[in-house]
C-alpha cells in the first residue's frame, strides 16, 4: 500500500496536434507537481510555454528511462509529486514510461492516470472499421523482412489490426499490407486533430495510388487501420482444423519449413503464410 505522506506520480495524457484537447484537469495537475518527466523537455516547452507555467522537467527517454527509476523514486519518497508526459497523447502507448510505472508500482508508489488524447483510440472512432475487438500492434519492424514476417503471422486474425507508422515508410508499409493481406479495407488516419486531418480509406493498392498522385498525403504521422480476417466458417473442417493439423505435424518433429509446404499443398494458400502461422503454433508451444 501507498504511503500518503510521500508522492504521486501522474501519467498525463497531452494534445496530439490541437492543444484545445488538454483537460483542464490534466493543465492543473502540470501546475501544482514538482517536476515533469518528459520524453523532449524541448518539445514539452512549447506546450507549457502555452499554459504559462515554469515547472521543471528532467528527459525520459527509450535510452535513459531505467537510469531515472531510483531519481524519480527518490523524489516521490521525499513527498515531491511528478507528471509523467510524453512529446503527444497518452504516455506508454508506443511511448516511454512503462519501465518506469512498472518499477515505481512494485515500490509502492502511488500512480494516477490523467486520461486524454490518444491517436489510436481517435483514429478508430472515427474509422467506421468494427471496434468491438481490434489488435493494436503499434510500430511494425522497420525492415521489409521483419515487417511482412509480422504481418503473415497477423493475416488470420479477425479482429481490426491497428498500426503507427512515420511517414518516410508508409508506402513501404502499404505494399507490404496489400501483399500479406491481400484487398482488405484500410483505413489510414493522418496528421489527427491538425490543421491538415485526412482519413483515406480503400485497399492498399488504391491508398498508394492517391499517395503517387497527391504527395502531401504522404507527409505527417499515421495510424493504420485495417479490416480483419473474415470469419472463419465453422462448417469448414478445413479451416477448423488447420491448427491442429500444423500442431501435430510439430508434435512429431516436422521441421516449420516442412509443415509450411504440406499445409499449402493439402490446404492451399502460400507457403509463406503457413510458415508465419507455423512458426507461432511452435513458439507457443515451447515452455
Amino acid at each position: 500500500m501507498s504511503d500518503s505522506s510521500m508522492g504521486t506520480l501522474y501519467v498525463v495524457a497531452t494534445p496530439i496536434g490541437n492543444l484545445e484537447d488538454l483537460s483542464p484537469r490534466a493543465a492543473r495537475v502540470l501546475g501544482e507537481v514538482a517536476l515533469i518527466a518528459a520524453e523532449d523537455t524541448r518539445h514539452s516547452g512549447r506546450l507549457l510555454r502555452h499554459l504559462g507555467l515554469s515547472v521543471p522537467m528532467l528527459s525520459l527517454h527509450e535510452h535513459n528511462e531505467a537510469a531515472r527509476v531510483a531519481q524519480l523514486d527518490a523524489r516521490l519518497a521525499g513527498g515531491d509529486s511528478i507528471a509523467l508526459i510524453s512529446d503527444a497523447g497518452t504516455p506508454l502507448i508506443s511511448d516511454p514510461g512503462f519501465v518506469l510505472v512498472r518499477e515505481l508500482r512494485a515500490r509502492g508508489r502511488r500512480i494516477v492516470p490523467v486520461p486524454g488524447p490518444c491517436a489510436l483510440v481517435a483514429a478508430l472512432s472515427a474509422a467506421g472499421l468494427p471496434t468491438d475487438r481490434f489488435l493494436f500492434q503499434g510500430f511494425l519492424p522497420a525492415k521489409g523482412g521483419g515487417r511482412r514476417g509480422r504481418l503473415e503471422a497477423l493475416a488470420g486474425h479477425e479482429e481490426t489490426l491497428v498500426f503507427y507508422e512515420s511517414p518516410h515508410r508508409i508506402r513501404d508499409t502499404l505494399a507490404d499490407l496489400g501483399t500479406c493481406l491481400g484487398d482488405r479495407r484500410l483505413v489510414l488516419a493522418r496528421e489527427l486533430t491538425k490543421t491538415f486531418e485526412t482519413f483515406l480509406d480503400g485497399t492498399a493498392a488504391e491508398l498508394l495510388e492517391r499517395l503517387a498522385t497527391d504527395p502531401d498525403q504522404a507527409r505527417g504521422e499515421f495510424v493504420i487501420m485495417v479490416a480483419g480476417a473474415a470469419p472463419r466458417d465453422d462448417g469448414d473442417t478445413a479451416a477448423v482444423d488447420a491448427d491442429a493439423l500444423l500442431g501435430a505435424m510439430l508434435a512429431e518433429g516436422v521441421g516449420v519449413k516442412q509443415v509450411a509446404a504440406v499445409a499449402a499443398r493439402v490446404l492451399g494458400g502460400a507457403k509463406k503464410t503457413w510458415y508465419a502461422r507455423a512458426l507461432v503454433l511452435k513458439e507457443r508451444s515451447q515452455p
